[in-house]
């Protein structure tokens, strides 16, 4: 019997591969989507064609309410930043963070792997090219990490030994689009973008677009997904 994980899965890239890497590393996979809310709601569509394509043996998406908190310009009424330059995207915590994401995503994880009898927790984080989230570096993960073992029953009790995977941790846009490729992930059923256009097509513009896009340009591959720019 294969060893469960739960994997994170927003429908985005990054989790796809993460999701594709962890059932080529042998894990029996449960993947866990969050309908929190978000702008891009879209998002979530891709998920569920992702993990369908991607044989996840489960796909789970919970509903949060992170509007009612807000604070971000994906869960509030706050204009998300658009053709930013790569040094602007470098510098300092921008508006599309939402307030502890990764920290109540992972919780959620955490909860559902005890109930699993899983050990193993997949979240496509990426400390590279990345948006400044605080909450996608390695030291944020290491902390969870601990805090699961802490934090738990099975934990405390010694039945399990929660581990965090962070595959993508140290790669940027343009290897984590080739490992994609490796693994014959189906990127034209991902999603990225934070705002999309009246037609369906991604803006092309916002910072995730912007990111994607140079993935793609620096790997010297196309991009199935289209994009308004």
């Amino acid at each position: 019997m294969a060893t469960r994980a739960v994997v994170l899965l927003s429908g985005g890239l990054d989790s796809a591969t993460t999701l594709a890497i962890a059932g080529a590393e042998g894990y029996e996979c449960h993947a866990l989507s969050f309908d929190y809310g978000q702008r891009h709601v879209c998002e979530l569509e891709s998920a569920k064609k992702v993990a369908a394509a991607l044989g996840a043996v489960q796909h789970l998406t919970l509903r949060l309410d992170l509007r009612a908190i807000g604070g971000s310009a994906l869960t509030a009424d706050i204009d998300v930043p658009k053709g930013r330059s790569e040094e602007a995207m470098s510098t300092g915590i921008p508006v599309t963070y939402v307030p502890a994401r990764n920290t109540i995503f992972l919780s959620h994880a955490l909860a559902w792997a005890e109930v699993l009898g899983a050990q193993d927790v997949f979240i496509g984080v990426n400390a590279l090219d990345y948006s400044g989230y605080p909450d996608c570096r390695p030291e944020f993960t290491e902390a969870f990490e601990k805090l699961a073992n802490l934090a738990t029953q099975a934990g405390v009790e010694g039945k399990s030994r929660f581990r965090v995977h962070t595959p993508l941790i140290e790669l940027s846009k343009a290897q984590i689009v080739a490992r994609a490729y490796e693994l014959n992930v189906d990127l034209s059923l991902t999603w990225s973008c934070y705002v999309p256009e009246p037609d369906g097509r991604a803006c092309g513009l916002c910072d995730s677009c912007l990111l994607r896009k140079k993935g793609f340009a620096e790997a010297r591959l196309a991009d199935p997904v289209p994009s308004a720019r």
